[in-house]
């Protein structure tokens, strides 16, 4: 419990400097730079505690490991390039005057839910079931396939960005074709691995459910889809709304007729 409650507080000081770089240089880009960091040094020191199978341990490294890497890399590369995140830039907004002391507290909501994902980790790397299972090796797949579809919708998106059209025209090539956010789906099909690794006869290990729960209600609810699509109706307009008529907000599916009555 002891070590939980290092892990908390830890968590809690990054977002706490994430706030502070924030302030600083006025990218909020860095928060999610940090947080993807600090989920992920959360998740490798709840790995190290742990005590199931050692290869269990491994792959669970790996899977949490690649993960932070990976998403810091990306967010840290997009916000050096001078990129602000739209959607606190709209929160910011909307606070004014009490900008500052909100946002500290909403980094400090992301880090109790950074604590609920390190948890699951937590679950994943402690479960003495044998290694490996099918439910295992399903869950490695899910996770596998996760990281590759984020990482080609979030190539495939920067690719666009670089084009003249991105100014005035919306995504939609390669996976943008199917989802309007392909990149937050595939998110949070990763965190679906998670109760699948944790799996066991104990009925504790349902509390990992939280994770893909927690990350579903976050980017379709939350601070991923609404505060985005609310940005690019008022910088798209008309032509955002035809592809919320055309292409699934979360889930890829068929392409519909998106023509505006």
């Amino acid at each position: 419990m002891e070590v939980f409650l290092t892990i908390a507080v830890c968590l809690s000081l990054a977002m706490a400097a994430a706030w502070g770089v924030q302030r600083v240089t006025g990218l909020s880009g860095w928060i999610d730079t940090v947080w993807s960091l600090a989920v992920g040094s959360g998740g490798i020191a709840a790995v190290l505690i742990a005590d199931g199978d050692v290869w269990r341990r491994m792959t669970v490294l790996a899977l949490i490991g690649a993960w932070a890497a990976r998403l810091a890399c990306h967010i840290g590369a997009r916000t050096r390039g001078g990129q602000e995140d739209p959607r606190y830039a709209r929160l910011i907004q909307e606070w004014g005057e009490t900008a500052a002391w909100r946002l500290f507290l909403f980094l400090q909501i992301q880090a109790l839910a950074a604590f609920i994902l390190v948890l699951a980790v937590h679950m994943a790397a402690t479960n003495d079931a044998p290694f490996a299972r099918a439910v295992d090796v399903v869950a490695i797949l899910i996770a596998v396939v996760a990281l590759v579809g984020e990482t080609i919708a979030d190539r495939q998106l920067a690719q666009f960005r670089r084009t003249p059209a991105a100014k005035t025209e919306t995504c939609e090539i390669g996976l943008w074709r199917y989802s309007r956010h392909p990149n937050y789906f595939f998110e949070w099909l990763f965190w679906c691995a998670w109760p699948l690794l944790s799996l066991s006869s104990s009925v504790s290990t349902f509390a990992s459910l939280l994770a893909p729960a927690l990350m579903y209600w976050l980017l379709v609810h939350v601070s991923g889809i609404p505060p985005l699509e609310d940005h690019m109706l008022r910088t798209r307009g008309d032509k955002f709304r035809i592809l919320q008529r055309r292409v699934n907000a979360f889930f890829p599916g068929p392409r519909r007729n998106g023509e505006l009555p």
